[in-house]
């Protein structure tokens, strides 16, 4: 795919080489129907089940009422697999079609082509997250009672708009590790929807469990304390941002390797 850089002769900026290798991600995006349709799915997802788990329930469910933040954000125990989906097929797809040859003839510095797949994946993921916290916030909200202010309401409110980014980039990352669609969805996508949950319920489990990006990143979205979690709401986010940054690198690196 050819993006656009100018003649041979003229001289074109690393910046604006970048924001053209954007570009043109972002209509392989635009263009491909799996790619918009699973952000949006999670989108409706993170709102539409925690809304309707609300108005359903009230204030009926003790764990909810306790922990505003677990009924706020249960829509997104089925929101966050579609955004694994996402950021499995970013870069999944033209592994599996071999159309990441024609990717990396286009743009043959592999650093820039994967810096804008991982850029469009954040900010989509940014989108999404955005959205559907304010859509579950408000959604929630308009069904049970609860505290929505103070620390505890803004941390959750920062958490839920950075997760799903944060999420994005690791599935890519691993997928990029990975090189195979397949493996990518067959490995990452029952981790976060099945195993991870799993071992969080297991008490021989849970102390390694708590350590995994997608049970640390939400437990930045609860209110309350839990006494057998290891660490404070704020360094869950953390734990999960620095798996993500090792995801991202692991990526590069395999993509650099791969000739």
């Amino acid at each position: 795919m050819s993006i656009g850089i100018g003649s041979p002769g003229a001289y074109v900026s690393p910046a604006v080489r970048a924001l053209r290798v954007l570009r043109s991600e972002r209509i392989k995006f635009t263009t491909l129907r799996s790619l918009w349709l699973t952000p949006l799915l999670a989108l409706l997802l993170t709102a539409g089940v925690t809304t309707a788990v609300g108005a359903a329930l009230g204030s009926a469910e003790p764990h909810i009422v306790d922990d505003p933040g677990v009924g706020v954000f249960y829509g997104l125990n089925f929101g966050h697999v579609a955004l694994a989906c996402f950021g499995i097929l970013l870069i999944g797809q033209e592994f599996n079609t071999r159309m990441i040859d024609v990717s990396l003839t286009a743009v043959p510095r592999r650093a820039r082509m994967y810096g804008a797949k991982l850029a469009l994946g954040a900010l989509v993921g940014l989108v999404v997250g955005a959205a559907g916290t304010a859509g579950a916030f408000a959604g929630y909200a308009a069904t049970v009672p609860g505290d929505w202010h103070g620390p505890a309401f803004t941390r959750a409110v920062v958490a839920g708009v950075l997760y799903p980014p944060l999420l994005v980039v690791f599935c890519l990352g691993l997928t990029t590790l990975f090189g195979n669609l397949t493996a990518a969805m067959g490995l990452i996508v029952p981790t976060v929807f099945l195993v991870s949950p799993a071992l969080g319920g297991l008490p021989g489990a849970r102390l390694v469990a708590q350590f995994l990006p997608d049970r640390a990143g939400q437990y930045a979205l609860h209110y309350v304390d839990d006494p057998q979690v290891a660490y404070g709401h704020w360094t869950g986010l953390l734990i999960m941002a620095l798996w993500t940054a090792a995801s991202a690198y692991a990526g590069l690196r395999a993509l650099r390797r791969d000739k």
